[in-house]
């Protein structure tokens, strides 16, 4: 589902940093939202961020509500954004949008030369939601490899 697609336009939002209190309404909006999988653990990916560049891990909140995240991070080489989601109610007015510009102007301030993410290839909305905000595809394969399990996870088919 696309960060910004829906009918109800967000409140005003203010972009912040992540504060441990914010621990589970994030957890709760990652999973509502889809990207929490049972090989990743969405705490300890919090723990983890916690102790990298913590204060490029963006929460979006409005009344007094966490309603949207970005994790940023910046190798010295490419930035990357993961887990950014935006609640159901609060798309269509921009806040994804928004993240995305707080992240890369985060990433400017540190010299970062592109910014790349990932997006499952199923989820062609997000794919040209990202193209909408000048995003390309860049012709690169994602490969990965889990250093440290947090879950099972299943095996993929081989791509023929």
């Amino acid at each position: 589902m696309s960060p910004d697609a829906g009918p109800d336009v967000a409140p005003a939002a203010r972009i912040r940093a992540f504060e441990p209190a914010d621990t589970e309404p994030v957890v709760a909006l990652w999973r509502s939202a889809g990207l929490v999988v049972p090989w990743n653990d969405p705490y300890r990916d919090i723990e983890r961020k916690l102790t990298v560049q913590p204060e490029l891990f963006l929460v979006a909140e409005a009344a007094g509500e966490v309603v949207g995240t970005a994790m940023v991070g910046y190798d010295g080489h490419r930035g990357w954004v993961n887990y950014l989601a935006v609640g159901a109610a609060h798309r269509g007015g921009g806040l994804g949008a928004g993240l995305m510009r707080e992240a890369e102007r985060l990433l400017l301030e540190r010299g970062c030369p592109k910014l790349n993410l990932q997006v499952r290839s199923t989820n062609t909305a997000v794919i040209e939601w990202y193209r909408r905000l000048g995003y390309e595809l860049d012709g690169a394969v994602g490969l990965g490899k889990r250093l440290i399990p947090d879950g099972v996870r299943p095996p993929v088919p081989d791509a023929e």
